[in-house]
């Protein structure tokens, strides 16, 4: 059973955007791209295969189901803003959104990312907003709780999942410990009886004001700020955050008041003191790589606003 969600980290693999422009022989390209499908395939793979025999996954699922980037999109290696792919096989990138032909060869077309200006702008903002301020550790991975407050089994959101705890003791735990959440996201999933206990109410509006490192879901959401603009932003990176959300997902889960044994995984037991130092020290770990992640991302995006 693995207790660590850390056992197979591998270190980050992407690299700070180069500068515009890059040409890109056919040889290298290509190596790369079926290097990054190789990687993407097993993920693919397991979701194509789980839906078609209508198995649910509480980790993989969410990537895929909450995070709209479809298995192919995923799997699909774009280089990035500013990189141009020579040769003839370069071609077949025009059938993908955002690409023109050049006389050098195929590359992102800067006209169709000026569309993107204001969500650029935004994720930006959310990205370094996010940077710096100080980490928040203490709310134990509660907002899973919150979101079956008051609940019964036959209510909660993934009925197909067992709780591992009862609701008296889910509304026990989130009564004692309380709640600390900063994030719209999960938020805005808690149960009518359980908003009222949070300190604050998070909105779309203030989110670039209240992110911090320590939320896990803001975390994750790295991953979305990745694949929104892509194929801009190569697909390394999003691989990269992609992995890393999936990461962060099994101590959500880990710390939810559901069974996740099923899947391999022990619980974090937040419901006690060892569990919630145990919560803590998994999500100091789990930023600590996900910041450099939002400092690339944030990098990337920068680049592709001066050269708007």
């Amino acid at each position: 059973m693995q207790t660590s969600v850390f056992a197979a980290w591998t270190d980050v693999s992407s690299t700070a955007p180069a500068q515009y422009p890059q040409v890109v022989r056919p040889e290298e390209w290509q190596a790369r791209a079926r290097a990054h499908a190789a990687r993407a395939q097993p993920w693919v793979d397991d979701r194509i295969v789980r839906r078609a025999h209508d198995r649910k996954h509480a980790i993989n699922d969410f990537l895929f189901e909450y995070y709209p980037y479809s298995p192919t999109k995923l799997a699909t290696w774009h280089p990035g803003h500013g990189v141009v792919l020579e040769g003839p096989d370069a071609k077949a990138y025009l059938q993908y959104s955002g690409y023109i032909a050049t006389q050098e060869g195929v590359t992102t077309d800067s006209g169709a990312l000026r569309k993107h200006r204001a969500r650029l702008d935004l994720a930006l903002r959310i990205l370094t907003g996010t940077m710096s301020r100080p980490a928040g550790t203490g709310c134990f991975g509660l907002h899973e709780w919150a979101m079956v407050y008051g609940q019964d089994q036959e209510q909660v959101r993934h009925a197909y999942l067992p709780l591992r705890v009862s609701p008296a003791e889910v509304s026990a735990t989130v009564d004692s410990v309380g709640m600390r959440c900063t994030h719209i996201d999960a938020y805005r999933f808690f149960t009518p009886e359980a908003m009222p206990l949070n300190p604050i109410e998070p909105t779309r509006e203030t989110q670039p004001d209240l992110e911090q490192p320590g939320c896990l879901h803001a975390g994750m959401d790295v991953y979305k700020y990745a694949f929104w603009f892509s194929p801009f932003v190569g697909s390394d990176l999003i691989m990269d955050c992609f992995e890393n959300a999936v990461r962060i997902r099994e101590l959500d889960m880990r710390a939810s008041p559901y069974d996740m044994e099923p899947f391999g995984l022990a619980p974090v037991r937040v419901e006690t003191a060892e569990g919630r130092r145990e919560y803590a020290d998994a999500q100091r770990e789990l930023m600590e790589h996900t910041n450099p992640l939002r400092e690339q991302l944030a990098a990337a995006i920068t680049l592709l606003l001066e050269n708007l």
